[in-house]
């Protein structure tokens, strides 16, 4: 059965065809070209390694003329090999080709020792025992009659052709019966019985024939249905005038074995992602004026979106589905869907850590904990997300390069400096904090306000949070991020520190704001 595409293919398998046929009508067609050698090989080619890749089934490429001489024939056995089609069938007529049923009678034909040195190189030139050249000769299309037919068709038989195609374009089978009744060679006959559709195949069985082409049914198939429906729905407006007519989207995933995807990426990528969960601080208002008199700083647009959204979407991006923001002012201005939300309701007087508490319930399993006023590029997460470390916090290596004059910075030190031709991971020392500054002369780096915790180290913040809220519910009020990172270094914990290299933005006020505008946007 003819195929053009990956998909036609694998539904000519489905459908049990034992073997595909490369059209070279169907797929210029479906390239929106003329069968004349308007699509190039190599633009074939492409299309045929979607088929052999769809399907499992043998594929016969129609090769037309090989594209040229035998040295261009032997190319296409290469290339045809190394995507594992499984044959090709040339035909006895002159490069560029025109489409038999097109004023046959007038075309001329190859030399037949022209056409046997292609038969020969292709041979010559295969390396699977198995791939078969078929040999096509067009003596009846071009009106030279059975004579000439079977005086070519021995030639090429002759000459190493695996198989004969006999083509006709006669509205009964004459032609094809005088041929067999005077095919005296074990050389197996093909046909295509594409203009005498009338004759049964039983009959043609009895004469000796053993394989048959259908040889553009698939996309004749798919013209009709596209005429009919799309012409339909332009005048209908009407998505139900076809819905019983058309598959469901659901057949189209199966066709394209997404269920498959799916179970692969079960196997082989990385459980943590699936697993992780990440909670946005946002509950802030920030400098940002006027900006921000209807809605918080993180639902201000960047590049067309909310902040927010910007979370949300490189968490995706990474596999991380279960996101939650703590909101605080404006709350009633956060709307973003796909999201949990918390409340600071005390935002105006507290802290980051009171922020983290308000999300107590979500605080469980692998967590990322993001300030709400960055943006980053999605290796910082990744690479947060997959380095070695219980406790890890993404810091920038290049902060120095920033040249930033905020009053405070969360600035870090660590016991080495990041290495970009070894490993991108060291140990944390000391976070400046609201009530602790890091001397700029120590500093190695600069937080960026990502921190992941296994689900162990969540749970054991999530304790030493419960903690502070019962006995010293002051520290809980009113501190931040990075004391809480100090207490755990002194505490006797291990903070990695991921390093990366800028591609990273804090939008603290205006200017910032106005400043990630006018830049590239994050990836």
């Amino acid at each position: 059965m003819e195929a053009h595409n990956g998909l036609s293919a694998k539904l000519c398998e489905e459908a049990g065809f034992e073997a595909i046929w490369g059209s070279g009508l169907s797929i210029s067609a479906a390239l929106g070209v003329r069968d004349s050698n308007e699509a190039s090989w190599t633009q074939v080619l492409d299309v045929l390694e979607f088929m052999a890749d769809a399907a499992s089934i043998p594929i016969l490429l129609d090769g037309d003329t090989g594209y040229g001489n035998f040295n261009n024939v032997r190319r296409l056995i290469k290339k045809l090999e190394q995507r594992n089609v499984a044959g090709v069938c040339l035909e006895d007529k002159l490069f560029p080709k025109t489409n038999s049923f097109i004023d046959g009678e007038k075309q001329r034909l190859a030399a037949v020792d022209e056409f046997c040195g292609k038969i020969r190189a292709a041979k010559d030139t295969q390396q699977d025992p198995d791939f078969v050249v078929v040999a096509r000769t067009e003596a009846f299309i071009a009106g030279w009659g059975l004579e000439e037919a079977l005086l070519r068709a021995t030639a090429y038989a002759e000459n190493g052709a695996d198989a004969i195609l006999v083509h006709s374009k006669r509205k009964d089978s004459n032609d094809i019966m005088s041929f067999m009744e005077n095919w005296k060679l074990d050389v197996p006959v093909v046909i295509v019985p594409t203009k005498y559709p009338t004759e049964p195949l039983a009959k043609l069985e009895a004469a000796g024939v053993t394989n048959f082409i259908f040889a553009n049914h698939s996309l004749r198939t798919v013209i009709t249905a596209l005429q009919t429906n799309l012409r339909k729905l332009y005048e209908t407006r009407d998505l139900m005038s076809v819905q019983n007519d058309i598959v469901k989207v659901d057949e189209v995933f199966r066709l394209q074995n997404v269920q498959e995807l799916k179970r692969s990426e079960q196997r082989y990528l990385p459980d943590n992602a699936a697993n992780t969960r990440a909670v946005v601080l946002m509950a802030s208002k920030g400098d940002f004026g006027d900006l921000v008199a209807d809605k918080p700083k993180a639902m201000l647009r960047l590049h067309g979106k909310p902040i927010l959204i910007w979370h949300q979407e490189a968490f995706r991006r990474q596999g991380i589905v279960n996101v939650a923001a703590v909101r605080g002012y404006r709350k009633e201005a956060v709307n973003v869907e796909g999201l949990h939300y918390f409340d600071n309701d005390d935002f105006a007087s507290t802290g980051e850590l009171s922020s983290l508490y308000a999300a107590r319930d979500f605080l469980r399993g692998d967590m990322i904990v993001a300030y709400g006023d960055i943006v980053f590029d999605d290796f910082i997460l990744q690479n947060l997300m997959t380095a070695p470390g219980a406790i890890k916090i993404a810091v920038d290596a290049a902060w120095k390069l920033r040249a930033r004059s905020d009053a405070h910075r969360d600035l870090v030190i660590t016991d080495g400096d990041a290495d970009p031709l070894r490993d991108h991971t060291c140990r944390l020392l000391e976070i400046g904090s609201s009530n602790r500054a890091v001397s700029q002369d120590k500093a190695t780096g600069e937080w960026i306000g990502l921190l992941y915790l296994s689900a162990e180290k969540t749970g054991q913040i999530a304790a030493l949070l419960d903690g502070w809220a019962n006995k010293q519910p002051e520290k809980l009020k009113h501190g931040d991020l990075p004391m809480l990172l100090n207490h755990l270094v002194a505490s006797g914990e291990t903070i990695s520190v991921v390093h990366s290299y800028g591609h990273w933005r804090d939008l603290d006020d205006q200017k910032d704001l106005l400043a990630a505008q006018n830049a590239e946007q994050p990836n």
